[in-house]
């Protein structure tokens, strides 16, 4: 448990089981039996927000190998390919937690519905969806409330099993029956030990933050009249400095300080540091709490209190409403910031793709996304003309996979391209379920074989490091069924309320891929999903590069080439390249149609 893991940290939706970071080495030097007991919380605290200092340019991941980073090559591509070249516009639809469609940086970009009136109560363009001017919101109730936090999905298949095994006999069950029990209780096992975490982590953190604020007391005493002088404690030996007597709880307090002190300028005194302190830990409390409230709790049900829909009925299409920001859209307008904000107007930040429209599906609450939301969104997108969608978000269970594979299939038939986010669990896709995938079903006479989506891009998440640390810690991999890498560290976008920040996960690196897409489709809009499709996977920059594996903490070395089925990360100014080169078979079949 991380306990600063940081609001940011839960936004970035966390796939599977969630985002994992190693240790960044605080030297606690524990000296008695409490510090020992928080040894591994404390290792642990500043990991995302104080763990990753920002280093890199804020545009990295639109720069190049030759200019030192291993971006996108968009800024070379603009500069020596597109130039002044102007291309066809592409929708991008991005399903997630909602976008702030007001934003500076965004709204010259934000898709509007051509056939829909705004405000009038109608469905002016017949497609089932009243005042869908910029999407459409699938986790919104009939009269504007929308679903925050919702429950893991493991949390639901528990749930609708309870009412059948939960008293059961295991020896009056039939083979079927008992094979079914064992499923039941492997998720009942997994929401009870969760629950009991969750209790455990709200316990540690109100102790932890009793401890801290107790040595940053005696820290304040210290300082007594130089209290502005807080900054003393960056020095090498902030002991001599205050003459302090070095408890275990003073201890926790320096390193706390050095932490956050290295981070903002802006903190002068220890009132402020315990400020600071006080939100992000209020902050992880919460998050602990909606855990034992929400996630992890079977009997809430938020179809019943908000959506109203028929759950049970996978085919039914038309519900929600047209609230496409909803209550925290910070994830989604930052997954769109990457794709599409606005190029060149010298705020924020640059989108990756010049000429695109935004359209907003809010399918993703914070918690697990629901396989019926899942598969309508992505049909709303496609009946409605987006050529291009995004999806970073992920879970390890599946309700419903069937219904999310007719929709990949529509998508397909429709000439749709999928971006997938391959998940933050640093673990291997080859070997554990991440969901939604590309199995769209099985073929073969004898022996069946998975058979994958060719309109779809799974995407791992690429660091500005060098070398062996090239690939994010946290990333999911896969020789089989993750396609290629690209940026997803250290990514500064748009955030709601016309901010801007860096936030991390393969939730950025997807729509990185994504406006590299969008760009190819663009420009060589005879193109089909498939051919887009191939031809990033084909451009990639190869990295022969021994890297640490993810997951490992840095323990177990492998070839880059081995994480991904392409063995490269995504580069714009190669793909443009190929495509040029591609003959598109969307142009081939207008020809065939003139000839006949």
């Amino acid at each position: 448990m991380c306990f600063l893991g940081l609001l940011s940290i839960r936004k970035l939706r966390k796939q599977n089981t969630g985002l994992k970071y190693g240790k960044i080495g605080i030297d606690l030097r524990p000296k008695s039996l409490f510090m020992k007991s928080f040894l591994f919380s404390a290792c642990l605290l500043f990991t995302f927000l104080f763990g990753n200092a920002q280093t890199a340019p804020k545009n990295w991941y639109h720069l190049d190998a030759s200019e030192g980073y291993n971006g996108t090559s968009a800024t070379k591509a603009y500069k020596e390919i597109i130039k002044e070249k102007i291309g066809k516009p592409v929708v991008v639809a991005i399903i997630d937690s909602g976008i702030d469609i007001e934003h500076e940086d965004l709204k010259a970009n934000i898709w509007k519905n051509p056939g829909e009136i705004a405000g009038n109560g109608i469905d002016d363009d017949k497609n089932g969806y009243i005042d869908d001017i910029h999407g459409w919101n699938f986790i919104g109730g009939p009269n504007g409330k929308n679903v925050g936090p919702e429950t893991y999905e493991v949390t639901r298949l528990y749930a609708a099993m309870k009412y059948k095994y939960e008293n059961a006999d295991p020896e009056k069950l039939s083979k079927s029956q008992k094979a079914e029990y064992d499923q039941f209780l492997t998720y009942k096992s997994k929401v009870e030990a969760e629950r009991e975490k969750a209790k455990s982590d709200l316990e540690q953190i109100s102790a932890f933050e009793s401890q801290v604020l107790k040595g940053m007391n005696s820290i304040e005493f210290a300082l007594g009249e130089r209290k502005n002088e807080v900054r003393v404690l960056l020095s090498d030996d902030p002991y001599k400095g205050l003459n302090l007597n070095e408890t275990p709880e003073i201890a926790m307090a320096v390193n706390v300080a050095k932490q956050i002190l290295k981070q903002s300028d802006e903190i002068t005194n220890v009132s402020q540091l315990k400020e600071s302190l006080i939100s992000i830990l209020n902050d992880e409390k919460t998050d602990s709490q909606n855990k034992l409230d929400y996630a992890y709790n079977p009997d809430y049900d938020s179809r019943k209190l908000i959506v109203k829909d028929n759950y049970a009925d996978s085919n039914e299409r038309f519900y929600g409403n047209n609230d496409v920001e909803g209550p925290d859209a910070l994830h989604g307008t930052h997954v769109a910031g990457i794709v599409g904000a606005v190029v060149g107007n010298e705020i924020g930040s640059d989108g990756i793709a010049r000429n695109v429209k935004l359209m907003s599906v809010r399918a993703v609450p914070d918690g697990d996304e629901r396989d019926k939301d899942v598969a309508n969104a992505i049909r709303y997108a496609v009946d409605n003309g987006a050529t291009i969608i995004n999806m970073s978000f992920g879970k390890g269970y599946s309700w419903d996979k069937k219904a999310v594979d007719e929709a990949v299939k529509y998508a397909a038939k429709h000439d749709v391209l999928l971006v997938h986010a391959a998940g933050n669990s640093g673990q291997n896709n080859d070997k554990t379920d991440n969901f939604p995938n590309d199995f769209i079903g099985k073929h073969g006479f004898i022996f069946k074989k998975k058979c994958h989506a060719d309109n779809w891009l799974e995407v791992g998440a690429l660091s500005f490091k060098p070398g062996e640390d090239m690939v994010a810690g946290f990333s999911n991999y896969g020789k089989e069924n993750v396609d290629l890498f690209s940026p997803g560290v250290q990514i500064y976008a748009t955030t709601p309320n016309d901010q801007y920040q860096y936030l991390q996960g393969t939730s950025m690196a997807a729509p990185a891929a994504a406006g590299v897409a969008a760009v190819i489709r663009s420009y060589y809009p005879a193109l089909t999903a498939e051919q887009v499709k191939e031809v990033l996977m084909k451009s990639v920059k190869p990295i022969g590069d021994v890297v640490k594996k993810p997951g490992t903490k840095g323990a177990e070395k492998v070839a880059f080439s081995e994480l991904s089925v392409s063995g490269g990360t995504i580069n714009l100014y190669n793909a443009l390249q190929l495509a040029a080169k591609t003959k598109g078979k969307k142009k081939i079949k207008e020809e065939l149609q003139k000839g006949a």
